[in-house]
């Protein structure tokens, strides 16, 4: 029962570090992450998932003195580092996509007061835009250059990008090119009053969680502390390597694993939906 317990979770971590992020990313983040899997980052991770797994096997071993609660500890610290590479690349996108407000004021700038076509507005737009959405502008750029087509040109930057205010921006001026709405400037005005109102509740509701947040990675440590606290009190260790304390550390473990994903789950913001995707 032990070993076929290590063995699922042994799985588990092996599917979490090789698994295709666009199972468990939301679809807009999961869109730019997988444009950064080329080889060397893979075999990075794969070198990094290695390393923490021999890191938490060795912990495990050290304090518990068993190769099934090895196994599991390796198999819970080897996604870690990918989690963290993940975490990190939606913090920057997140970063990115509080620009919004900011780009949609200066592509309605550029459409008005500075007389721009709507492409070359844009093309002016991906200069100055975050380092994360430059590469959808540019392939917008070489598209429009190739064809010069607007829709396609528009289709091109929302297929690069992926974004939910991306699709909206790009209906709003792709109508008013075909159909010579004259109101462009207000309504860019408006979805940009509404590009910030989100953000501000999106800041608003990061800061809140900022404290729970702590307390997660800090609730990680308890269980850690008080096996350590175990192993000097009287016969703790030689508790540990009985086979009633074997499955009592599996089920720790397990429940802690489970616990912090759930955590994960329930401190992620609700994502906005692509209501214009193609």
């Amino acid at each position: 029962m032990i070993a076929l317990l290590a063995a699922l979770l042994a799985g588990l971590g092996t599917a979490l570090l090789l698994g295709s992020p666009t199972v468990i990313l939301r679809p807009r983040i999961a869109t730019v992450l997988a444009a950064h899997r080329s080889p060397l980052v893979v075999r990075t991770q794969l070198a990094s998932g290695g390393a923490a797994f021999l890191v938490g096997a060795a912990v495990c071993l050290t304090l518990f003195g068993s190769i099934p609660a090895a196994i599991c500890g390796g198999a819970f610290a080897a996604p870690l580092p990918v989690a963290v590479h993940r975490q990190r690349e939606r913090d920057r996108l997140e970063v990115a996509r509080d620009s919004w407000p900011r780009m949609i004021d200066e592509l309605r700038v550029l459409t008005s007061s500075a007389g721009r076509s709507i492409a070359q507005a844009f093309i002016e737009l991906g200069t100055s835009a975050p380092t994360e959405l430059r590469a959808g502008f540019e392939a917008a750029r070489r598209e429009w250059l190739l064809t010069a087509d607007l829709s396609r040109m528009l289709e091109v930057l929302r297929r690069e990008l992926a974004d939910p205010t991306c699709d909206a921006i790009c209906e709003t001026v792709l109508v008013a090119a075909e159909f010579g709405a004259t109101d462009l400037d207000q309504r860019l005005l408006a979805l940009a009053e509404d590009r910030r109102v989100d953000t501000r509740n999106r800041r608003e509701a990061r800061a809140r969680q900022a404290g729970v947040r702590f307390a997660r990675r800090f609730v990680l440590l308890v269980p850690f502390g008080m096996a350590i606290a175990g192993l000097t009190m009287g016969s703790g260790r030689a508790a540990y390597r009985t086979p009633m304390g074997q499955v009592a550390v599996l089920v720790a473990l397990i429940v802690t694993a489970g616990c912090w994903m759930w955590a994960g789950s329930m401190l992620r913001l609700p994502d906005e939906r692509r209501v214009f995707s193609r």
